[in-house]
């Protein structure tokens, strides 16, 4: 029985990911040694679940329910849990290291779940002393909306957790689609030609971003790959290309200097303010 979730890493993911537990009525942990950071997430999750109040999606009394089912600590100790869910950055070492801590202090049958979007479950696996409770749990963003959450398996995780994670997945209101551990999984996999593509298409002069953003719309998806990148913030879509161009070696996936170029800029989409298109106002 799941009494408790702990979110790892107040980011963008990390918050979405905390308020749709507490939504799905699970005492929720959110924890982040960044002070700054949870003082954001709080005020983010406040505001989108008055969004949601004022839309009346939730009631009143929904929307306060969940504000108490969420605690914040920048406290390692305090992050006692039955799953713990990781949202720091695409680091394997990092992952596994953060992975170990909680394993200290917890119970031994604790499931360790990471939110990487192109790490190999298998490689964080290898680092820690409980590979067969340790499972991709990948939420896209926002994670309060999107319902597809890929559950990716390492070479070790065994059937329990991959039970544990597909229902608590469905509990949350997702759709749980089970994957083997490859680089980019399912989406990310698919996706990169969707960005690749369109930079090469900007590279050699064929259009610009705006103009391909708008042709991808018309033509029925919800966002462009430009807006999209600046959505999921263009360092991230840059580490994944980059994971699985390591991976393959393939000219294909070969990451794109304008992404690059961003990167170095520090123009990383909508979190700063610019990235292809300006938010700043």
């Amino acid at each position: 029985m799941i009494n408790k979730i702990c979110i790892i890493g107040a980011g963008t993911m990390g918050c979405g990911i905390a308020q749709v537990a507490a939504q799905s009525g699970f005492a929720t942990l959110l924890y982040d040694v960044n002070e700054v950071m949870l003082e954001k997430a709080k005020s983010t999750i406040y505001a989108s679940l008055q969004y949601l109040a004022n839309k009346q999606k939730i009631t009143a009394e929904e929307k306060e329910q969940t504000l108490k089912r969420i605690q914040f600590s920048n406290r390692i100790e305090n992050c006692m849990a039955d799953i713990f869910i990781e949202a720091i950055i695409e680091n394997t070492a990092a992952k596994t290291s953060i992975f170990n801590q909680l394993a200290i202090i917890n119970k031994t049958d604790a499931v360790f779940a990471t939110n990487t979007s192109s790490l190999s479950i298998s490689q964080i696996q290898e680092a820690t002393k409980f590979p067969e409770r340790v499972i991709g749990m990948h939420f896209f963003n926002p994670a309060p909306v999107m319902k597809l959450v890929e559950v990716v398996e390492g070479a070790k995780t065994n059937a329990k957790t991959t039970g544990i994670i597909i229902a608590l997945a469905q509990q949350m209101g997702k759709t749980p689609v089970l994957c083997k551990d490859s680089p980019g999984f399912i989406v990310n996999r698919v996706a990169r030609q969707y960005y690749l593509e369109a930079m090469k298409l900007v590279e050699n002069g064929m259009a610009t971003f705006e103009e391909i953003d708008a042709v991808m719309e018309s033509s029925g998806f919800k966002m462009g790959p430009f807006r999209l990148m600046d959505l999921i913030g263009i360092d991230i879509n840059l580490a994944v290309s980059t994971s699985i161009y390591e991976s393959f070696q393939e000219e294909r996936f070969k990451p794109s200097r304008i992404q690059i170029d961003k990167v170095k800029k520090g123009a990383l989409g909508k979190k700063t303010g610019k990235g292809f298109y300006n938010y700043t106002g």
